[in-house]
């Protein structure tokens, strides 16, 4: 009898340190912001670059995340190829992919970011790791010819791909003087917050269907 009694008080105090235990603390989500100084935050302090400040804004709506800035300042695409499996380590449940400002500053062929760009979703693909593609808009200055040959690269790709498409980057942002610098081509911390308010439901959109993705 009293062994019965002594197996019964220790099944019920096992009960109870699984009830007192919950469920394990799970990994914030954590995602890469992969880009170039537009994501950087060039001229910027770090905590109002890009991605520390959607980071701040998505922890807000509940959202347990963290963003690498993994942003070089100068890359066109085909850098951002060269650099790709070292700056998205293993374990990055998730890219913000942001490049070809750069390609079009310089009026490169637009076959030439169609191809990198085409070959970084390639590769994070075949890695299992899902992609937004940010989107840029060639500069009115290249005339419309270059324009009609640049923008579509990306809506093309995030179809070819199926990933999901931020239509354009600096949206609210290009062209206003109050919000970039006085190169007329980096944000500034205002214009920075502009495009996180902006781009925020589409990240929030984005992180809602990955596996380890909990809506806030």
């Amino acid at each position: 009898m009293a062994l019965s009694r002594l197996l019964h008080l220790l099944f019920a105090l096992g009960a109870l340190a699984l009830v007192g235990a919950g469920p394990a603390s799970a990994e914030p989500l954590r995602l890469v912001a992969f880009g170039d100084s537009l994501t950087a935050g060039y001229g910027l302090p770090a905590g109002q670059a890009f991605p520390a400040r959607l980071q701040d804004a998505l922890k807000a709506g509940g959202h347990d995340v963290v963003i690498e800035n993994a942003g070089v300042s100068g890359d066109t695409t085909s850098a951002g190829l060269a650099r790709l499996d070292w700056s998205v380590p293993d374990g990055t449940d998730a890219v913000l992919l942001e490049l070809g400002a750069n390609d079009a500053l310089r009026g490169l062929d637009p076959a030439i970011p169609e191809a990198s760009l085409d070959a970084i979703l390639a590769r994070l693909k075949a890695r299992g790791i899902p992609v937004l593609l940010i989107g840029m808009q060639a500069p009115p200055n290249l005339g419309a010819a270059y324009k009609e040959r640049f923008d579509p690269i990306y809506p093309s790709l995030a179809q070819k791909y199926g990933v999901p498409l931020y239509p354009f980057f600096l949206d609210g942002v290009a062209g206003q003087p109050k919000l970039n610098l006085a190169d007329g081509i980096h944000p500034t911390a205002a214009g920075v917050d502009v495009i996180v308010e902006r781009i925020l439901p589409t990240v929030e959109a984005f992180i809602a269907t990955l596996p380890t993705g909990k809506p806030g």
